[in-house]
């Protein structure tokens, strides 16, 4: 009875408590032995401390991180992806001509494949039917509702139960160093905003994400931001540098990604500028090879596809981690819960 009384809030809050690197000498106590957890964890201690010649001052500890397969699972498709084919559903019967016009025929009788064979185009249809014309506050509304009660095909786990242990000890660890953490994705802004501070402790102004076109309105005297049909910006590949130029305004230090589409902000963050650029810079793929807990896939997955990554990692020095190999566990205690 007094577990049913825990609200998720609280969970996720005992959640970040139990990862707080004040309380355990152990900062990322899900992550094995291994040299992905020594090489993060000498960076770190190099780049904080003022005696090393690594030494980052605060202001410059920016740290960025993909979402998509990088904090969280996103197989057999971006959960976006599964808010965006119920909205469809929900909204069904004020559209009678769906049940005939494609990709929503196929959304409605359940066939997926067939509705994203389209590619992006099929994809934008679906997203302006399902989100465009909505104020800000509205579409928060149905993502927040939706999360309450959708889940996970494959492990009936609610979406927000299926990120990633040792990653949320990982943002734990560089915020109590000093570090301040982004999330730099391919998905929706809006969505991802709705539950970014409650399960990642990524307040909503330092996430960057995908956008639509937005205007000011008032409506019967109340101020409101509409969402137009039209995307604005898309944060993915090349788009990444140029959202965190934007919206930072600073070259983070540190750089977490998973996938072919998160190349270019790793590459942005770690290659010198020039040959006097000594600064120290970190990056990682987190590399889904665990079948048996999570998902195995890389090169040839339609959804988060890490091919030439995979190839360029040694170069760069870039840190492939193993989720096999690396990670003690991949999703929280809160998730076995249910």
């Amino acid at each position: 009875m007094m577990m049913k009384a825990i609200t998720k809030p609280l969970l996720a809050m005992l959640a970040v408590i139990l990862v707080s690197p004040a309380l355990f000498s152990d900062p990322l106590p899900s992550w094995n032995e291994t040299d992905a957890k020594r090489s993060i964890i000498e960076f770190v201690e190099k780049t904080t401390d003022a005696n090393s010649p690594a030494y980052v001052p605060p202001s410059s500890r920016i740290a960025v991180f993909d979402n998509d397969g990088t904090l969280w699972s996103e197989q057999p498709m971006y959960f976006q992806l599964f808010f965006i084919f119920d909205r469809v559903k929900k909204l069904a019967p004020q559209h009678p001509e769906w049940q005939t016009k494609e990709p929503f025929a196929s959304v409605l009788k359940g066939d997926y494949a067939n509705a994203l064979a389209g590619g992006d185009q099929s994809i934008m249809e679906l997203v302006y039917a399902s989100s465009s014309g909505m104020t800000g506050e509205q579409y928060a509304s149905e993502v927040r509702e939706w999360m309450k009660t959708a889940r996970h095909p494959k492990t009936d786990l609610p979406y927000t139960d299926m990120v990633f242990q040792p990653m949320l000890e990982l943002l734990a660890y560089l915020r109590a160093e000093g570090y301040k953490t982004f999330i730099v994705s391919g998905g929706g802004v809006d969505f991802m905003r709705v539950f970014a501070e409650e399960v990642y402790g990524v307040p909503a102004e330092q996430v960057i994400g995908s956008e639509l076109e937005v205007k000011f309105e008032m409506q019967n005297g109340v101020p409101v931001i509409l969402k137009n049909p039209k995307i604005d910006y898309i944060d993915d590949k090349t788009g990444k540098p140029v959202g965190i130029y934007q919206h930072i305004g600073r070259r983070p230090v540190f750089a977490a990604g998973n996938s072919d589409g998160d190349i270019e902000m790793l590459q942005y963050t770690t290659i010198p500028r020039n040959e006097d650029d000594e600064s120290v810079r970190f990056a990682l793929f987190v590399h889904h090879d665990d079948a048996t807990r999570e998902f195995a896939y890389d090169r040839k997955s339609h959804f988060g596809a890490l091919d030439k990554g995979l190839d360029i990692a040694s170069t760069n020095s870039w840190l492939v981690v193993s989720m096999k190999n690396d990670w003690a566990r991949i999703y929280p205690i809160t998730a076995s819960m249910h």
